[in-house]
């Protein structure tokens, strides 16, 4: 087969004359635009290798072309927040006409010993040669996962805490912990329990810590109740029946489940909102607003944050430039969960 001429910088041409393919498919090669068989696509990696040819744009095209498909890596339990996201990432994808792979790794309360499988998963998306990743976690330590990642493959990381601003998306838990608490102490209560979430998760540490921030800053002493192993009803119905109803007029629940499961063991113990107590909590999950009573709740948009988390890496893909921090803030909604203090009846004050 022709070689390139001596002393020239080889072109896309030498290239496919070299592996005897026309320069049209040496440039859906690199541009991943159409169809290029997996025998011809090694004979044209073969050429560019004896040649050294390098595309003018940059030395990164000389990665396989395009499969139009972004692996994504989801850890954790599917509650709301997480299956919010991946319908989000779901809806822009097909937008783009990408398609997702999806790795879950559905986690205990301990989380132990999951980097392993993390790390197996990222390398089957790299074997199989997607565009990109996204890796989806509430777990602390996604730095050091991805302390070794080839940067040639873009990915970004939605996380309460992620390792760099750089390629990260996440919603603002501190701020919605904040907020909650905020809200009731406006209503005039001082003495405000927090049903925390599993403790293993960066969203109910972070939700504690806008919790904490906001009773301290109103020279109030927080009370927390951590004995969630998971965001279920469950979970905040054992947080029910093992809190004392004598030391608290309103709560901050560290999610709508919880929240729910709350209620209902106070209200079997005797005891309803916003009659006795008031309660708010994160998420604004459709079914907030027919909870008995309606919920307050801090909505967090999980469907735009996945969303906006394919499009990130999308343009990342397409153009090379590095994507930048994405967060998404919460809305406090007000129901009929919430009421002032001084409309309890024999309220302590």
């Amino acid at each position: 087969m022709a070689k390139a001429r001596t002393g020239a910088r080889p072109s896309m041409a030498d290239v496919g004359r070299l592996a005897n393919v026309s320069t049209q498919t040496v440039s859906r090669y690199f541009t991943g635009v159409g169809y290029v068989r997996a025998e011809t696509r090694e004979r044209i990696t073969a050429a560019i290798a004896e040649l050294g040819y390098v595309p003018n744009q940059s030395a990164r095209a000389l990665r396989t072309s395009r499969t139009n498909s972004v692996g994504v890596l989801t850890m954790g339990a599917f509650v709301y927040g997480s299956s919010g996201v991946l319908t989000g990432l779901g809806f822009a994808a097909r937008e783009a006409d990408v398609t997702l792979t999806i790795a879950a790794l559905n986690l205990d309360f301990e989380a132990k010993n999951w980097e392993a499988e993390a790390r197996r998963a990222l390398a089957h998306f790299k074997s199989v040669q997607v565009d990109g990743v996204v890796v989806s976690t509430p777990l602390p330590g996604v730095g050091k996962l991805l302390a070794d990642w080839d940067q040639s493959t873009p990915l970004i990381t939605v996380s309460e805490l992620p390792s760099s601003d750089e390629g990260s998306a996440g919603t603002h838990s501190h701020a919605a912990g904040w907020e909650a608490t905020r809200h009731l102490i406006g209503l005039g209560h001082r003495d405000i329990l927090h049903v925390a979430g599993p403790s293993t998760r960066n969203e109910a540490r972070e939700r504690e810590r806008g919790y904490r921030d906001a009773m301290q800053g109103a020279g109030l002493d927080p009370q927390v109740l951590d004995v969630a192993k998971d965001w279920s009803s469950d979970a905040g119905y054992q947080a029910g029946k093992a809190a004392d109803p004598g030391t608290f007029t309103a709560v901050f629940a560290s999610n709508d489940e919880i929240a729910l499961g709350f209620m209902s063991a106070m209200e079997k113990r005797g005891l309803r909102a916003p009659l006795d107590f008031s309660i708010v909590g994160v998420d604004d999950m459709p079914a907030a607003a027919y909870f008995s009573p309606p919920l307050t709740t801090m909505r967090l948009d999980f469907q735009a944050l996945g969303m906006a988390t394919f499009k990130m890496l999308h343009h990342q893909i397409l153009t090379g430039e590095p994507a930048q921090h994405y967060v998404v803030e919460p809305e406090l909604v007000i129901r009929d969960s919430t009421s002032r203090l001084d409309r309890l009846p024999g309220v302590r004050r």
